[in-house]
């Protein structure tokens, strides 16, 4: 259990797909002593998880040291949806080891997972994995996890100024919306 100074915040999304899964793993936290807020969906209907995947990372962007938790049928949907916004970086994490690594050297700050290819009692431990793992870029051997994660923050702030000149993305012609 987290004392009230450690207690960490996440904030939890699922899509209809992972929805029962995304109860669970609620729970699972609040039990664990962390602060949870549940953006929803709220029933089994069918969502789509863009919404979701936006409304959990802006929180995470808002409110510093918070953790984002998405979930659908794979995870790749959210975790997709989830990168689009400036200063999120998703990890899509289908074992403890990757939840590990993705916090330890990638400092992500949104797990996401898939409700329906990973059993519930997985899916729980590498949540727990994620948010006991601190990012090594503070240690001074860990100087090199840092200055790759800034470097996605640079690759970041020259999309933005390449969108802002109109130059926009190449996308394929023969697609339509």
């Amino acid at each position: 259990m987290l004392n009230d100074k450690q207690k960490q915040l996440v904030y939890i999304g699922s899509d209809h797909a992972g929805f029962g899964s995304k109860n669970e793993l609620r729970e699972y936290l609040k039990e664990s002593g962390r602060e949870v807020t549940d953006l929803g969906v709220f029933n089994e209907e069918g969502s789509d998880y863009p919404d979701i995947a936006r409304e959990v990372s802006e929180k995470v962007l808002e409110t510093p040291g918070s953790f984002g938790v998405l979930l659908c049928g794979t995870g790749i949907g959210m975790s997709m949806a989830a990168n689009k916004l400036s200063g999120i970086r998703a990890a899509l994490c289908n074992d403890e080891n990757a939840a590990e690594m993705s916090r330890k050297h990638n400092d992500a700050n949104v797990l996401t997972m898939g409700a329906r290819t990973t059993e519930l009692d997985l899916l729980k431990k590498i949540l727990e994995k994620f948010l006991v793992t601190k990012f090594e870029g503070a240690e001074p051997e860990g100087e090199r996890h840092l200055r790759r994660v800034q470097k996605i923050g640079e690759i970041e702030k020259e999309d933005k100024k390449r969108e802002e000149k109109g130059e926009g993305k190449n996308f394929n012609k023969n697609f339509s919306v």
